[in-house]
């Protein structure tokens, strides 16, 4: 099991640096970090065709959001709201780290 520490939270603001969705940016939903990917609201749609069910009688096209690679997102600080990368620091507690923003060192936990 790897050791590293995850940059990115639920709930984080982001902004995705590559691919068709370039620009946009969005609020992370949920993480999935075994595969290394995230979902974020309203960016990278797919549509998926489906079967009339008893939940769903009308069936048809839907479109869903579809998880993101992380290598693709960057974080968005809250105090400079520019791009930034993660630094980790430990601020007393040596069990703690604390993640904080490498451009204007405001605490982003």
């Amino acid at each position: 099991m790897s050791t590293l520490k995850p940059k990115l939270h639920k709930n984080d603001i982001v902004t995705v640096i590559a691919g068709k969705d370039r620009g946009k940016s969005g609020k992370i939903l949920k993480m999935l970090p075994k595969r290394g990917m995230a979902l974020v609201e309203k960016i990278n749609f797919i549509k998926r065709h489906t079967r009339p069910t008893q939940k769903m009688p009308q069936g048809g096209i839907l479109e869903k959001e579809a998880p993101m690679y992380l290598a693709k997102l960057k974080l968005i600080c809250n105090k400079c709201n520019e791009l930034t990368t993660v630094k980790f620091i430990q601020p007393g507690d040596k069990n703690k780290f604390v993640r904080i923003c490498k451009k204007c060192r405001e605490m982003l936990d």
